[in-house]
């Protein structure tokens, strides 16, 4: 009898290594910019890391790791680790289920950076529930600050892609 074996048992030691870099720069990358990485105004240059995923889905797993490690410095604490890593778990599937289909890179990147645009409105809950700010307000600004930032990011990964083959 044949049975199938879990993601997780299929991962080598280097895919897991893989896996731990790309959470840790995640980390590092939003700590390191905390001043813009957080609050009503959010430019999170770490979050170019939501391409990976399209790439190779064992990088779902580490850049949801990536963002629940890095809101611990969230203002909002565990609030945000908790809502922060389930909205990005949830919008990387998301993103991958829609892009399946799609042989372009270019046109599954420019998909994932739209849904994560539209997407920041979780975030823009977050606020107008804890600080009472203006929702729309707010998600249009932190809409925005996403889309600038996947798309500088998407720019990034798409020529390291063309260096390192991020399939593997």
């Amino acid at each position: 009898m044949h049975l199938e074996k879990s993601a997780a048992q299929r991962w080598t030691t280097a895919d897991t290594a893989k896996m731990a870099v790309v959470t840790g720069v995640y980390v590092a990358v939003t700590i390191v910019l905390s001043v813009i990485s957080f609050g009503a105004i959010q430019f999170r240059l770490a979050e170019m890391f939501n391409f990976l995923p399209l790439f190779n889905k064992r990088y779902t797993i580490a850049v949801t790791l990536g963002v629940a490690i890095a809101n611990l410095a969230s203002p909002l604490g565990i609030v945000d680790v908790l809502f922060g890593s389930v909205s990005t778990l949830i919008v990387l599937l998301i993103c991958r289920a829609v892009t399946k289909r799609i042989t372009s890179l270019k046109k599954k990147m420019i998909v994932t950076t739209l849904i994560f645009a539209f997407s920041m409105f979780t975030v823009a809950g977050q606020l107008t529930f804890f600080y009472q700010a203006p929702f729309f307000f707010n998600w249009l600004i932190i809409g925005l600050g996403e889309l600038l930032s996947m798309s500088l990011g998407g720019i990034l990964i798409y020529l390291v892609n063309k260096r390192i083959d991020l399939t593997k």
